[in-house]
């Protein structure tokens, strides 16, 4: 006979058993943390991610830039080749840097050449005294004593100009405008052309009340025309800078002039703009900055108590090369734009070639170079081991371009 097993004592048994045993994969379930307090732990997690990241970048940017600024303020003696480029040419040529390239020019011709020597463009020219003014993008190219001004582009010739008097100098805009001094015996004639030889403006100059015009220089814009004018005030001789404004603001001025300043006894020589609000002129041992195109100011004149032996600038800086009185041979002395000294630094030896490339200044004259910072290091003292015609910096550290009568070298500085 089937009997009916008792299974609920089983279950108790087996229940009561099975309390007693501890079961391994069950968890006790705890109540989940506050959303506001898992975003605070987020948040702080992502910022230390940040930190550590950052310490580690400004780690490694200041070894970099430590290691370079190590390199480029090192004093090095040695000036080797790293590659040459040459070119079969004559050794009349006269050679100046030029958006990213270089021009080469002579009596015969203008060329334009990139930086592995190689000819871009070939311009013909018959030029008996050529003298060039170079701009950022524009350069002209004219024949002193004679009647011809050429403007060119890096691509090439932009226009021809034909003067019908001798010409003594010239200055050219970014846009290709041009400004020359005609040499017309006692009365001298100030011209301003566009590239295309259309006459501008015409300044009939008389020199018993203006003076006799020795320097000239163009803004940019070829708005503003600067001239230093040389004097004689009994048996002195004084110089009288004036500025003339093409545009709206000399429209209403007598013959466009907008500034006039006389210097008695000194002759400013040299003029020019640095950028679009600053011009400077250049005196016998002082030198004074105009701020301004419209109407230029006065705003600060330095004396040099030096003689001046030669001048150099850039949109950043004044440079002079003055005569050491103190102590024999030169003084390298460096302005700004305000007009505050930033460098003054004896230098051995006399360099006809003196410019300013970055913020570096370069001398040369055959093999013989000097390069000084604009913190007043002496980076380089030395010798080229090849005559030099035209030099200025080259992509890389411490390397520089150096053009000489047939052949373009890239050199690098090392001890």
């Amino acid at each position: 006979m089937y009997r009916k097993k008792n299974w609920k004592n089983k279950t108790d048994d087996k229940g009561s058993y099975m309390a007693q045993k501890k079961i391994p994969y069950l968890r006790i379930v705890e109540p989940p943390e506050d959303p506001a307090e898992v975003k605070k732990k987020v948040s702080r997690f992502r910022k230390q991610k940040m930190i550590d990241i950052l310490a580690i970048a400004v780690l490694a940017a200041l070894a970099v830039c430590g290691t370079y600024l190590l390199l480029k303020n090192q004093t090095y003696d040695r000036a080797r080749s790293a590659s040459t480029y040459k070119n079969d040419i004559s050794d009349t040529n006269s050679y100046v840097e030029f958006a990213g390239g270089i021009v080469r020019y002579n009596r015969d011709g203008v060329v334009f050449l990139n930086r592995k020597n190689e000819e871009q463009w070939i311009q013909s020219t018959q030029l008996q005294n050529p003298i060039i003014e170079v701009k950022d993008k524009t350069f002209a190219v004219a024949d002193r004593g004679g009647n011809n001004i050429l403007v060119f582009t890096e691509d090439g010739l932009k226009g021809e100009i034909e003067t019908t008097l001798p010409i003594e100098k010239i200055t050219v805009s970014e846009q290709g405008i041009v400004s020359a001094i005609l040499r017309n015996e006692n009365s001298p004639r100030i011209l301003t052309y566009d590239a295309a030889g259309n006459i501008l403006v015409e300044q009939q100059v008389t020199m018993s009340s203006v003076g006799y015009p020795v320097a000239l220089a163009l803004s940019d814009d070829g708005n503003t025309l600067a001239i230093s004018y040389l004097y004689t005030e009994g048996t002195s001789l004084g110089s009288r800078v004036v500025y003339y404004n093409f545009g709206e603001a000399g429209q209403e001025k007598a013959d466009n002039t907008v500034a006039s300043d006389e210097y008695s006894g000194e002759i400013a020589a040299d003029i020019f703009f640095m950028g679009n609000d600053r011009s400077v002129a250049v005196g016998d041992n002082s030198f004074i900055i105009y701020e301004g195109l419209e109407t230029p100011e006065k705003v600060k004149e330095v004396t040099l108590n030096r003689e001046i032996r030669s001048v150099f600038h850039s949109d950043r800086y004044i440079g002079f090369i003055l005569l050491n009185e103190e102590k024999s041979g030169y003084e390298v002395s460096l302005y700004d734009r305000s007009g505050n000294q930033v460098i003054r630094k004896p230098v051995s030896g006399e360099y006809a070639h003196v410019k300013i490339d970055g913020d570096e200044i370069i001398m040369f004259d055959g093999s013989r170079c000097c390069i000084m910072t604009d913190t007043g290091v002496m980076k380089f003292q030395g010798n080229l081991n090849v005559e030099a015609l035209e030099m200025f910096g080259a992509p890389g550290l411490n390397r520089y371009y150096v053009m000489s009568v047939d052949e373009l070298k890239v050199i690098y500085l090392t001890n």
